[in-house]
């Protein structure tokens, strides 16, 4: 008996230290500030050899190795750190806090400006030639040279433009253009120029893609005033709307395969959190007389409302947005409350709807720590023919994946208007009573 009490007693103990830990009561501007400083703190600028243990602070002088690594994961020229690179400018600006966006800076600096970069380019040669596009798949920085789908260079292509836009660099600009010709002309696309992969299956459309091309096309349209970028943008939202949307349940499938015309088994969330999310981007720069943008902004608020349909009872949105027995994800949530925050603070929804964004922020701060560390974060998620693939996903803490989304969401919280309920006892004197 007495250890069978014990073991209650520790079963208890351990479930509420589990959830003193994965909750926090801050508001949404200290948990902004908390995940961000985090981010600031446990970010180094040094490289790792990975079979001899050496780091060095610079591999401008360094002999070719293939070990040789970037120490630090903000580091990476990876998508997620583009999304986070953007919502720190973004932080910078709510805040009128300028460590953040040097912090950004100091970042693509290490890439591009302090002589680091020629090592990795060797590396990627050596790799290329010996092993073919398998062989570069493990180097730091390879994505910078791939160059060869959207993840490799539109986020953090577009949030280069963001920085650029603040701090103009050569070398920067470089990229852009870089990155620019690419989708223009290089990037796969169906014959109505819809954005399209090669794989799984020949001319896949993913939902990811409207945020890994939609990111650069507005930010680039924004930077030089060329309309073409915010047509073809608005192009990407429109056709992936036509071939991804379900009507029957107001959300976006998470692919199509044209070759044998099936859409995928899964409403992943953040499939359908990238879509919400290049929609309030887009229309956060589109002119207001553009031809295309009333039809954009008409799609954004059918995605809004078919959303809000599948928010859970704790504020949380599903990894499956129709499967209530998957788990509570946050960062298709995160996208969500940013996408709804931003469109009520714009007039782009009705008010009524900024108490989503309230439940959803209520729910992301159950998996956000006093200290900042932020838990759910499905991992980086493929197509897969079984529903059973995107349950079994697995979930991780305080990565880029996650950072950037849940960032951006509690910034547009910061300021955005408390849900005001209209009272029926104030209306009643509107009603006219026949005499």
């Amino acid at each position: 008996m007495t250890i069978k009490k014990n073991f209650i007693y520790l079963f208890c103990l351990l479930s509420l230290s589990h959830t003193v830990y994965s909750q926090t009561n801050h508001s949404a501007k200290e948990a902004a500030v908390k995940i961000a400083n985090r981010i600031l703190d446990s970010t180094t600028y040094d490289f790792r050899n990975t079979a001899t243990g050496e780091t060095y602070t610079s591999v401008a002088q360094l002999p070719l190795s293939m070990d040789v690594k970037v120490n630090s994961k903000y580091n990476n020229w990876h998508y997620t750190n583009g999304v986070t690179n953007i919502a720190l400018l973004e932080l910078t600006d709510c805040l009128s806090e300028k460590k953040y966006e040097d912090y950004v800076f100091k970042n693509m600096n290490f890439v591009f400006n302090e002589g680091n970069l020629d090592f990795f380019k060797q590396q990627y040669e050596q790799a290329f030639k010996e092993g073919g596009w398998n062989g570069i798949r493990k180097l730091s920085w390879h994505m910078i040279f791939r160059g060869k789908r959207l993840d490799d260079n539109g986020p953090m292509g577009a949030s280069l433009i963001e920085l650029q836009m603040r701090k103009p660099n050569r070398a920067f600009m470089e990229y852009i253009n870089e990155t620019a010709d690419h989708l223009n002309y290089a990037e796969p696309r169906l014959a109505d120029g819809t954005i399209a992969r090669i794989w799984p299956h020949e001319n896949t459309i993913w939902a990811d893609d409207a945020f890994m091309a939609i990111a650069f096309l507005c930010r680039m349209g924004q930077l030089t005033g060329d309309n073409r970028y915010f047509d073809d943008a608005a192009t990407q939202v429109l056709n992936y709307s036509k071939y991804l949307w379900c009507p029957e349940k107001n959300i976006y499938y998470h692919c199509y395969h044209t070759d044998n015309m099936e859409h995928g088994v899964a409403h992943w969330s953040r499939a359908n959190g990238w879509v919400f999310m290049a929609q309030a981007d887009l229309l956060n720069v589109m002119s207001e007389n553009h031809p295309m943008r009333q039809a954009v902004l008409d799609n954004f608020r059918r995605q809004a409302s078919g959303v809000a349909r599948y928010q859970g009872k704790n504020g949380l949105w599903h990894q499956l947005l129709d499967k209530s027995d998957s788990y509570e994800e946050i960062t298709g949530t995160a996208m969500f409350v940013f996408g709804i925050a931003r469109g009520v603070k714009k007039g782009w929804l009705h008010p009524d709807f900024i108490y989503v964004a309230e439940q959803g922020l209520k729910g992301m701060m159950t998996k956000i720590t006093d200290t900042g560390d932020v838990t759910a974060i499905c991992v980086g998620t493929g197509i897969m023919p079984s529903i059973s693939y995107y349950y079994n996903r697995p979930r991780q803490e305080n990565d880029p994946m996650g950072e950037g989304p849940v960032l951006r969401a509690l910034i547009e919280m910061i300021d955005a208007p408390k849900y005001t309920e209209i009272k029926a006892d104030d209306q009643y004197d509107k009603i006219q009573l026949k005499r």
